[in-house]
């Protein structure tokens, strides 16, 4: 079966996409770093009104995937709340200097999280070796793999990406995530992936009528404070609709 992950970064989002056919949302919190742990406050609130699967991406900073011990046994006290707050998953992945999988990190990351469903993210596509990350993700347990075939957007990695599945065998799911849209599903489920990741991601103003000019909490003011961002519904029912014509 096709499933539809949904990432998201508040409990109105998630709510979106489960009314517009997700099978899972990954939850996180700081959209502009590329996604960090949300707090158990959403977490718990999430799983409160969801039916369908929850998880947790553990990333407790934007950038680069190399990890100090602290970041480490910050990551592991993550995951342990994460399970009991009830969590469905989780999602996480950490990398050497020189660009391999840090094999270590994540055995311990994967103990940490036994019995929950796992998922690494992106840090895949940065590793200097996939086929051999794979393996590796595949021996610790990992359920999946959220990939764009290791280029900046997934349909820009296809022909990686059917190389994964091929060689991933059913031994876990390739999940494309990276600009996918209903413009390009179909050919992404055509090339044999399974599960696709998106954000279905739609912006509006912030209701402030007031702005003092003379303040960005951002500090440096490249970030859009009376923005507000959420998942659009309509992106996420015409991806499922895509979805379920393979389903039938």
């Amino acid at each position: 079966m096709k499933q539809l992950e949904i990432c998201v970064y508040s409990l109105e989002s998630a709510l979106t996409a489960q009314a517009n056919g997700a099978d899972r949302v990954e939850l996180c919190m700081g959209q502009f770093e590329g996604g960090i742990t949300p707090s158990m406050g959403l977490i718990q609130q999430v799983k409160k009104h969801l039916t369908i699967g929850v998880n947790v991406i553990i990333r407790p900073r934007g950038g680069d995937f190399v990890y100090t011990p602290q970041e480490v046994e910050v990551m592991l006290t993550d995951i342990e709340m994460a399970k009991s707050v009830g969590a469905d998953g989780v999602v996480f992945g950490a990398l050497l200097p020189n660009g391999a999988l840090d094999v270590a990190t994540c055995q311990r990351l994967a103990h940490a999280a036994e019995g929950m469903d796992m998922t690494i993210h992106r840090a895949f596509d940065m590793s200097n070796d996939l086929p051999k990350a794979l393996e590796a993700l595949i021996e610790m347990g990992f359920s999946r793999v959220l990939t764009s075939g290791g280029y900046n957007t997934a349909p820009e990695g296809m022909a990686v990406l059917q190389q994964l599945v091929q060689q991933a065998d059913g031994r876990l799911s390739i999940m494309a995530g990276s600009g996918v849209s209903a413009d390009n599903a179909h050919d992404l489920l055509m090339a044999g992936i399974e599960e696709l990741h998106l954000s279905a991601m739609h912006a509006w103003d912030s209701p402030m009528t007031y702005q003092n000019p003379q303040i960005s909490m951002g500090k440096e003011g490249g970030i859009p404070e009376y923005t507000r961002y959420g998942a659009d519904g309509k992106k996420v029912a015409a991806v499922r609709a895509i979805m379920d014509q393979f389903n039938q």
